[in-house]
């Protein structure tokens, strides 16, 4: 049994925004020596998640809109209110739900050393309120 876990890091530029990171994720699977197996990516943070999707950038654009229609910005949320443990205000209610619609993880198959997944399916981080830096992992586990 092989396991590999990477850590990764990026830094976001808008307060909402998708990154394409299915390149990173197959050249992770493919350094991995896993021949057939699994592999999970997970955000590291409550306020990003992860997706899968088609990469265009219209529907890029249309599930950002989605979610801001969905969890709008100007609710009165019980979250906005003093967090004594953060010593502040906490005005990220928002973006906290929009990552729980979306969820932190996602997984696919590996065949052969390689990912299966759909043609046109990208995977996506979702910065929810950025811009920050940001972590995720991207961990293969399987047999030679």
């Amino acid at each position: 049994m092989i396991a590999k876990l990477e850590r990764i890091g990026l830094q976001t530029t808008r307060d909402t925004q998708l990154i394409d990171l299915t390149p990173t994720v197959l050249e992770v699977v493919a350094g991995s020596g896993v021949c057939d197996g699994r592999v999970f990516v997970n955000t590291l943070h409550t306020t990003t998640a992860i997706t899968v999707n088609e990469g265009l950038p219209d529907l890029e654009d249309d599930l950002l809109a989605l979610l801001a229609d969905l969890v709008p910005p100007d609710r009165p949320y019980r979250h906005a209110r003093f967090l004594h443990a953060d010593g502040q205000m906490a005005v990220n209610a928002p973006s906290h739900l929009r990552g729980a619609l979306l969820g932190m993880h996602v997984s696919f198959p590996v065949a052969d050393g390689k990912v299966v997944r759909g043609s046109r399916q990208t995977i996506y981080f979702v910065e929810l309120d950025g811009p920050l830096f940001r972590e995720y992992t991207v961990q293969v586990v399987g047999e030679r």
